[in-house]
């Protein structure tokens, strides 16, 4: 097998991965994935041990023991480009020897679950509610630069979307995918079924208008409406499609679950939400384990 080449793996000068400082023995089967890097520190509080803390640019890092199980939490920063570098860089840590360059002849299965904060957009979904990402929406386009995309989208709901929404053809090709079976059962008693919009911003590309009209000015209207096969969209975030789908082509299993903080129907927002975060990271943490 050919060795991958420096110029495509980065790893630095201690053998560790480029972006996130981390070796293969400093990363846990079970992952929590966060967007702001102060989240890493809340989460890591409920560890009676911490082996690992680790920081580089906007990825946080703590490996430690929650009630006697491994886990690592990791902080992203905000973005599907920012899950591209994380994705594949926690893959390659458990699935290519970073010493020869190559990709192992035993493939390793990550559990990966995202905790994030989500506006909602069906009128019935409370703030302060936890939404399980059964199916990620990505409006971003990252998933389209790789080779195994059809395999593992739901085509058929995609084009479905695609028609009724009246998607616009500048746009990403937006890209449908399934969370793992796996990672949605150990949460789905405690949670509404979601269907997550992933966008590529916060403001035009979730409808919000302040100064710049919208290219679609009913996107929100027609985001509400839509259903299939008995599934409606409920909430906007910005990470859950790439995290699931790249998860899918990589062969892990991940799925995101988010506190509504925002309701778009309703024009409503809570200001303080860390109690709910809280409960949701507790809830969390309590369940990976029993994986």
């Amino acid at each position: 097998m050919k060795p991958i080449a420096p110029s495509e793996l980065i790893l630095n000068s201690d053998g560790s991965v480029f972006h996130l400082h981390l070796r293969p023995e400093e990363l846990a089967d079970n992952v929590i994935l966060v967007g702001d890097p102060g989240r890493v520190e809340m989460i890591s509080s409920f560890f009676e041990t911490k082996e690992i803390v680790r920081s580089s640019r906007e990825f946080n890092t703590v490996t430690g023991k929650y009630k006697g199980k491994r886990i690592t939490v990791l902080s992203t920063g905000i973005g599907t480009d920012n899950i591209d570098i994380v994705m594949n860089e926690i893959d390659a840590l458990v699935n290519i020897d970073l010493e020869k360059r190559v990709v192992k002849d035993e493939h390793k299965s990550l559990n990966i679950l995202r905790i994030g904060t989500s506006g909602a957009i069906q009128p019935d979904i409370p703030l302060g509610s936890f939404v399980l990402s059964h199916i990620s929406i990505g409006c971003d386009g990252l998933l389209n630069w790789y080779s195994g995309r059809d395999r593992v989208c739901d085509l058929d709901m995609e084009r479905e979307f695609v028609e009724r929404t009246g998607w616009i053809s500048n746009l990403p090709a937006p890209y449908f995918i399934h969370s793992s079976d796996k990672m949605i059962n150990i949460l789905k008693d405690e949670t509404i079924e979601g269907v997550t919009i992933s966008a590529s911003g916060f403001y035009g590309p979730q409808g919000r208008v302040l100064r710049i009209p919208l290219a679609m000015p009913d996107m929100l209207e027609q985001f509400e409406n839509f259903r299939y096969h008995g599934r409606r969209i409920t909430n906007f975030e910005m990470e859950s499609s790439a995290i699931a789908g790249l998860s899918a082509i990589l062969g892990h299993n991940a799925t995101t679950v988010c506190c509504i903080i925002a309701n778009r129907h309703r024009k409503e927002s809570r200001a303080d939400y860390s109690p709910d975060i809280k409960r949701l990271v507790e809830l969390s943490l309590n369940r990976i384990i029993q994986l």
